[in-house]
């Protein structure tokens, strides 16, 4: 069970209906920033399913489940109780009512939210609750939602007006994300840049091969390679893809 959905902005959308945006991808590509503008450009709601997962996550390594015993991790899928807000200019994950957005980043999470997401209980009952959410955020004259995940337009919502499969060159995707986590390639930390791209590959590795809800591109998906592209830029590709469908 899920708590409330929180309020997001609910002005009319692109056309005056209801949309919804699946961005899915690689680690480190620049889905949550893009998600964000956009839907804040559009007046959208956002949800982030990853943090859905590291909270999920973040809840068994607090009660020392361990985490490569899918058994173990299956049987206490239903035990957290989570909360995403989905206003895009301040995007929240609670879990049992305290907000957890600052602790789902730590290493300890990224080195075991693959192994916990793999479990098919636990993607069972994330997905019922991210198609709650995006109904809700649809319905009643709502101007829709922005997700972003890993199979989005593949699983969660695959008849979504538009779907983005967002990609970057993984030397620049460990760039992004050393710089995010308090490294610098400029200032010559080379070791950290490369320890982050190991890091990103290995996870799309195991996000790839895993047998339920692998990472792909999802039927219809427009691919975008943000490589050489600043944020705004892809921005600005999404928000006039948005306009052009819907």
């Amino acid at each position: 069970m899920s708590e409330p959905v929180e309020q997001g902005q609910d002005t009319p959308g692109a056309a005056g209906r209801s949309v919804v945006v699946a961005v899915d991808g690689t680690s480190g590509s620049g889905k949550s920033s893009t998600c964000r503008a956009v839907a804040d450009r559009l007046g959208l709601r956002y949800l982030d399913t990853g943090a859905q997962f590291r909270a999920v996550t973040w809840w068994m390594l607090r009660h020392d489940v361990d985490v490569h015993d899918a058994a173990a991790v299956a049987a206490h899928a239903g035990s957290p109780v989570l909360a995403s807000g989905t206003d895009p200019l301040a995007p929240s994950i609670t879990v049992d009512g305290t907000d957890v957005s600052v602790e789902i980043r730590s290493d300890e999470v990224n080195a075991a939210v693959s192994p916990v997401s793999a479990v098919p209980e636990v993607r069972a009952r994330l997905l019922a609750l991210q198609r709650e959410i995006i109904t809700e955020s649809t319905g009643g004259g709502r101007a829709g939602i922005v997700v972003e995940g890993r199979d989005i337009g593949s699983v969660v919502w695959p008849d979504a007006e538009l779907k983005i499969y967002l990609t970057a060159d993984p030397a620049a995707r460990a760039a992004r994300r050393a710089a995010e986590n308090g490294g610098s390639a400029a200032a010559g930390d080379a070791a950290r840049v490369a320890a982050t791209q190991e890091s990103l590959l290995a996870r799309d590795r195991i996000d790839s091969a895993r047998a339920v809800a692998p990472l792909t591109m999802a039927d219809g998906a427009v691919h975008i390679d943000s490589t050489d592209l600043t944020l705004d830029e892809v921005v600005e590709l999404v928000v006039g893809l948005v306009t052009e469908r819907v």
